[in-house]
């Protein structure tokens, strides 16, 4: 079963220092910590989209296995997923996905 909005939400602003933006305008949602941003949530597409920053290889890795995983719409295609919450990722699979995108922006805090 793919993750509601709400779910999205609520993992990504449990994050330590996580803050939820609208930059743009009324979309996408903007998750971010340390002001740089990890996580953008299409809430009007249905299925819900996710894009994430993600390692270079890593990246290419889940495209190539998953259909539902596209290079960043709109952003740096070699650092960025858009994840199409259909099902075929499973919920722990895209939490995980959340996960590594906050850690690689936190571990950047310094540059």
């Amino acid at each position: 079963m793919a993750l509601k909005l709400r779910h999205l939400h609520e993992f990504m602003a449990a994050k330590p220092h996580a803050v939820l933006e609208y930059p743009f305008g009324e979309q996408p949602a903007v998750y971010k910590a340390n002001n740089k941003m990890f996580a953008l949530i299409d809430e009007r597409k249905k299925p819900l989209r996710v894009s994430l920053k993600c390692d270079p290889t890593l990246a290419e890795v889940l495209r190539q296995r998953y259909e539902s995983v596209m290079p960043g719409y709109h952003l740096n295609k070699r650092h960025w997923n858009t994840v199409v919450l259909s099902g075929q990722l499973s919920d722990e699979e895209v939490l995980d996905l959340i996960n590594h995108s906050y850690n690689l922006v936190v571990a950047k805090e310094d540059t």
